[in-house]
């Protein structure tokens, strides 16, 4: 199991551990993308959701599961999760291009624009992207959340950027 033996979460494991939205979510638009497969005592993303869209239910140790039809992809639940395991996924971005929107507590802040390095869970480039926003609001509690546009193919694997700008 990669995230016991490595420190990071394979794909395939997260497959095991969570339902994950389906093709026909992902083509109506952004939707949250949970990636938290620890049961530890946790619900800010149940507690934040404005649309109800998470649970986490009694134990507060359970997995959150997400109704993705009731998932609007706002992404106010990237910024409030602790564990930073949620993103936001939008594969109907355009015909070759996804976004995924991810926490982002690094400095200096990526700048809309930006040509960057797209990083997979286990922190390896796998592509390049393209900063679409950075969203901060007070409400975040200083969490920022980077939208990048990548490949279509990657949006199930980019979780992060290489700071800095590529040249």
């Amino acid at each position: 199991m990669a995230l016991i033996d490595e420190g990071y979460l394979e794909f395939s494991e997260l497959q095991e551990k969570q339902k994950l939205p389906d093709a026909e979510r992902f083509q109506r638009g952004p939707v949250a993308v949970l990636e938290c497969i620890q049961q530890i005592p946790c619900n800010p993303c149940e507690a934040f959701c404005p649309f109800g869209a998470i649970t986490v239910g009694s134990p507060i140790t359970n997995l959150p599961v997400l109704d993705a039809k009731k998932c609007k992809g706002c992404g106010t639940c990237v910024a409030k999760c602790p564990g930073m395991a949620i993103f936001v996924v939008d594969k109907s971005y355009s015909g070759t291009k996804g976004s995924v929107s991810f926490p982002y507590e690094y400095y200096p802040l990526p700048q809309a624009g930006d040509e960057v390095a797209a990083l997979n869970r286990k922190g390896k480039a796998v592509g390049t992207g393209k900063v679409l926003k950075v969203t901060n609001p007070a409400s975040f509690d200083h969490t920022p959340v980077v939208t990048v546009e990548t490949d279509l193919s990657l949006t199930d694997e980019v979780r992060n950027i290489k700071k800095g700008v590529l040249k």
